[in-house]
């Protein structure tokens, strides 16, 4: 059944549309967003589906994947009445109304497919879906940067997860076989070409069922051991150390953290220089590879999920693969040429069998546009 067939079922009443935002995944430049560097995300062919019309007396959020529906006041909601899923939906609302943007009540149902709590960003995409309804039905002009950023204050300040903003402004700016290139200290956006097929090559998605949550401890953790290094080192963020400057901080986690911060930066710019150059994707794979190995050695935010996946992706002919998204869990990229990408998939589920894990779950990721009707 269509989103827009369970709205009906619903409410009694068709939607007046339907809206969608993508997934996330990205292919470099993790935990650098926060500290207003370079992250370079693509919009995943997986979307969250809004299905949407005003409502009389109260906004009330339904999903085929939850057995009760969640209500609040578009004119009154407030940080911690809504909690759980519902959370990022009525955060969206109270941004707008923050920003002194008219709202309005709304019936919704959400539907997706985008994997929850893989470390795609299911998150935003919901955020974004529910923001572009939310602005045409209000008829709110918005650019494409300025819905994300009140997606991204829904999650920080509302939803109370301390992320960045990479996730929104993909799910914003993502354009068919494009990489998004965003300055996050700018908010500035280039499209980097990215048609992977054209070059006899596919970007696997290793879904390693370890799930991650960003709403705790360790992800805070590692962003205030950035910022007490920007501290120490008198720079208004980790983007503008040296790796040598780097080097002089006594605390040896901090240096760590810092490290890899300020190299992840570096590796992201020489992805977009050599794809922007039009050179083969295949030599971005060591820098996969560098990336992960940077995540696990110095941020230490990756598990033997994760670190399995790619060490045997690449085992098995994968040109690079690393950990996407915030760490803890979640998922593994590889980067494989057309006809390897099966072997890989087969080599990375029998590493998990042998070690009595469950079954990763593996798709292709696909560079797709981004938020609006669908």
């Amino acid at each position: 059944m269509s989103v827009a067939a369970h709205f009906s079922e619903a409410y009694g009443r068709p939607p007046v549309a339907v809206w969608a935002a993508p997934g996330r995944v990205n292919l470099i430049g993790e935990h650098t967003d926060y500290n207003e560097g370079f992250v370079l995300p693509l919009a995943l062919d997986r979307r969250t589906l809004v299905a949407a019309a005003p409502a009389e007396g109260a906004t009330t959020v339904r999903s085929s994947r939850e057995a009760e529906p969640v209500a609040f006041a578009a004119a009154t909601v407030v940080p911690g009445e809504v909690t759980g899923w519902a959370a990022y939906v009525a955060g969206v609302v109270w941004a707008f109304r923050e920003a002194g943007l008219p709202v309005v009540d709304l019936d919704l149902f959400v539907e997706g497919d985008v994997p929850v709590g893989a470390g795609l960003s299911s998150s935003a995409s919901l955020e974004c879906a529910v923001a572009v309804a939310l602005a045409e039905l209000t008829g709110t002009a918005l650019d494409l940067t300025e819905v994300a950023q009140l997606a991204r204050r829904a999650e920080n300040e509302f939803v109370g997860a301390p992320t960045g903003g990479m996730d929104q402004m993909a799910a914003m700016h993502g354009v068919a076989d494009r990489l998004v290139f965003l300055d996050t200290r700018s908010d500035q956006v280039e499209l980097i070409p990215f048609a992977l097929a054209a070059h006899g090559l596919r970007l696997l998605v290793i879904d390693t069922r370890a799930p991650h949550r960003l709403v705790d401890g360790q992800y805070g953790a590692r962003r205030a051991d950035c910022a007490k290094a920007a501290e120490l080192l008198g720079v208004p963020a980790l983007r503008d150390a040296t790796a040598d400057s780097v080097e002089t901080l006594a605390d040896e986690r901090l240096r760590r953290r810092a490290r890899h911060v300020v190299t992840e930066d570096e590796r992201v710019l020489e992805v977009v220089d050599r794809l922007r150059a039009g050179k083969d994707p295949r030599t971005i794979g060591p820098l996969l590879a560098a990336s992960h190995a940077s995540m696990r050695d110095d941020f230490e935010i990756t598990v033997p999920h994760v670190d399995v996946a790619a060490a045997v992706a690449e085992e098995a002919g994968a040109h690079g693969a690393r950990m996407t998204g915030g760490g803890f869990g979640g998922c593994v990229i590889a980067l494989v040429d057309t006809e390897t990408g099966d072997r890989v998939t087969d080599a990375v589920t029998g590493a998990y069998a042998e070690r009595g894990w469950d079954a990763p779950v593996v798709f292709d990721a696909v560079a797709a546009d981004g938020a609006g009707r669908a």
